[in-house]
């Protein structure tokens, strides 16, 4: 079972973002804080469970957690300052979007920065450690699964609604045979070589 928490009796907002390794679509953060002795045995990191059971947490999220919060950092940004940045960028506009002032943060991964000035730690695979992360790491791909899907109508042969924007072989063929769009991010190999001495 996840850990409810990192310090006793404090306010903790775990945070996690969805979509550094697409080829496609904004970065996607999240921060959910949940009650200190909070405790849920369905949640896991987002990449453990399938999409059904991710829509369905997502639900119990939202209804259990004292305040949760969405950010995003759309392509043209994410080529301007790279996706590290604007995946930290991300996490700490989510973390300002809450209602709720956190005392501490619990950041998935090993790299990040504020400007907040509320202490954090960060934690490698804190997605599988801690359950306000994991929670922020579900909200996080559920709301962009959701928003590439609705890129997909506009772009169907990209086949979003399936790859959600990931290096599929079916989008990069897709890419070669129609091109790029302004939801691309330019500054990532979005042109496969082995696919392309295939022409």
């Amino acid at each position: 079972m996840l850990k409810s928490f990192y310090y006793p009796n404090q306010i903790e907002a775990g945070c996690d973002e969805a979509g550094r390794g697409c080829l496609a679509g904004p970065v996607f953060a999240a921060s959910v804080i949940f009650p200190n002795d909070y405790t849920n045995n369905l949640i896991n990191d987002s990449k453990q469970l399938s999409e059904k059971k991710r829509y369905e947490l997502k639900k119990i999220i939202e209804t259990d957690a004292l305040d949760f919060a969405i950010a995003k950092i759309e392509p043209a940004e994410i080529d301007t300052i790279n996706i590290l940045q604007a995946s930290i960028k991300a996490m700490n506009m989510a973390i300002k979007n809450l209602s709720i002032q956190p005392d501490f943060l619990l950041i998935d991964g090993n790299r990040f920065h504020t400007d907040t000035h509320i202490p954090f730690t960060c934690i490698v695979k804190g997605d599988a450690t801690f359950l306000s992360i994991a929670a922020a790491s579900i909200l996080a791909k559920v709301y962009r699964d959701e928003y590439m899907i609705l890129l997909n109508e506009k772009y169907p042969h990209y086949k979003w609604d399936k790859n959600k924007g990931y290096p599929s072989l079916q989008h990069r063929q897709a890419i070669l045979n129609h091109g790029i769009t302004e939801y691309h991010r330019k500054s990532f190999n979005l042109y496969s070589k082995q696919l392309s001495l295939n022409f």
